[in-house]
């Protein structure tokens, strides 16, 4: 698979379109952008073949609103959520039709209609459409054929799910891998934005009120990992029961433990800046290092930062070439951060030998460097990449115990032949 984005980002647009209509050519690979097109298109089919389909006096309103909500941005969502769906309504129209035969239309009889179906919801596992079976018992129980109207609303609400499964099925949605990868490129820019920040704010006086605003910076980065672990989630239903990818549990793994590693690490560096503000708070008239100090530290954070970025572009180019370099920039970058700290350890070591204050502030920030340094290595990172697949694999044994069996039967019968050397 190439390197080329899948975002909008870089798209050339012809000078002569309007500006509305350039923007959103130019966003054509945006999730919004792609939902939004593939559920009207959805919509509209469901409403046209409802009403070829059906002799239903009202409009079939009941179809499109079905493929709308069924029509999802990976073809995992659509699946589950369109039998979902389905079965909220069905069971609403179930228990309507019951309700109907027993006790009719009354205030206590609506009220324990609403309570029966918001169970019998749970009880079918609708999710997030438990209050469609409530709201399609009331419609069905409330007119005065309610089994002619039970059947229609069941039969749009099948020719919708159909629909909808069938479009994402035919046009499959996209893999937002990639969209994925930048996201997490940006979080690591944004990551190593800041570690370069800090290590420049080094060589002066550090007034406590920028330390502090570098703290709230590496609180924020909590609500970046939320929004990219969101375009994580989506690529990793994108990979789910999609034809065109061929090694998608891999693909999942390598960005999932990637995104934690790199979560650790904006932890480490929240810490990291609350030791340098609580250190501007007790050095309020003098620089936080000496000169020869602060220099070597710049130099850390510096190999710090583009070790954060190699680490990123390592796990997001893991499908291309790139990997190989990625990985060689990474082992380089860790190898001069791992140099330039310990030149650090020992400048500060012969600093609180001379000037005893604060060493435990001192010691906190080696201690943060040296955590960060090791969630980045390369060996550890294998190393969890195996954990993980045998966890999975572990998983989908305990999971499928029988498939499990006739596969390694199936081993033992038709064992594979060594190829001649």
């Amino acid at each position: 698979m190439s390197r080329k984005r899948l975002s909008g980002k870089g798209h050339k647009v012809p000078d002569v379109v309007p500006e509305p209509v350039a923007k959103l050519l130019g966003r054509r690979n945006d999730p919004v952008v792609v939902q939004t097109v593939r559920s009207a298109t959805a919509a509209t089919l469901a409403y046209a073949a409802a009403q070829v389909l059906l002799d239903s006096p009202a409009p079939p309103l009941l179809a499109p609103l079905t493929a709308l909500l069924v029509v999802q941005v990976t073809l995992y969502a659509t699946l589950t959520s369109g039998m979902r769906r389905v079965n909220a309504v069905v069971a609403g129209v179930l228990i309507a039709v019951g309700f109907s035969a027993v006790v009719g239309l009354s205030w206590w009889s609506l009220g324990l209609l609403i309570i029966s179906a918001l169970v019998l919801g749970h009880l079918v596992r609708a999710k997030e459409f438990v209050p469609e079976v409530a709201i399609s018992a009331m419609l069905v129980l409330g007119v005065t054929h309610a089994t002619d109207l039970a059947l229609t609303r069941v039969l749009e609400t099948l020719v919708g799910a159909g629909v909808g499964l069938v479009f994402n099925m035919v046009f499959v949605p996209p893999v937002w891998v990639e969209s994925a990868g930048e996201s997490i490129e940006d979080l690591a820019r944004r990551m190593s934005a800041l570690l370069l920040d800090i290590g420049e704010e080094l060589g002066g006086h550090t007034p406590v009120e920028r330390a502090a605003a570098r703290l709230h910076e590496a609180r924020r980065l909590d609500h970046d990992i939320v929004e990219v672990d969101s375009s994580l989630t989506r690529a990793e239903e994108s990979l789910r029961f999609n034809p065109r990818v061929k090694e998608g549990l891999l693909s999942r793994i390598v960005l999932r433990t990637g995104l934690d590693t790199l979560e650790i690490c904006a932890v480490v560096l929240r810490v990291t800046a609350r030791s340098l503000t609580d250190l501007a708070k007790k050095r309020t008239e003098e620089p936080l290092f000496p000169p020869d100090i602060s220099t070597a530290l710049r130099e850390l954070f510096l190999h710090m930062a583009g070790a954060v970025q190699s680490f990123a572009v390592l796990i997001t180019a893991q499908v291309s070439s790139d990997a190989d370099d990625a990985e060689t920039f990474l082992v380089a970058e860790l190898a001069a951060a791992r140099a330039a700290r310990e030149h650090v350890a020992q400048l500060l070591l012969e600093q609180i030998q001379e000037h005893p204050r604060q060493w435990q502030l001192h010691g906190a920030l080696l201690a943060e460097v040296d955590r960060v340094l090791d969630e980045l290595d390369v060996e550890k990172r294998s190393f969890r990449l195996a954990e993980e697949l045998d966890r999975y694999s572990r998983e989908q044994r305990d999971r499928h115990p029988r498939l499990d069996r006739a596969k390694r039967r199936l081993r033992w019968a038709f064992p594979r032949r060594r190829r001649p050397s």
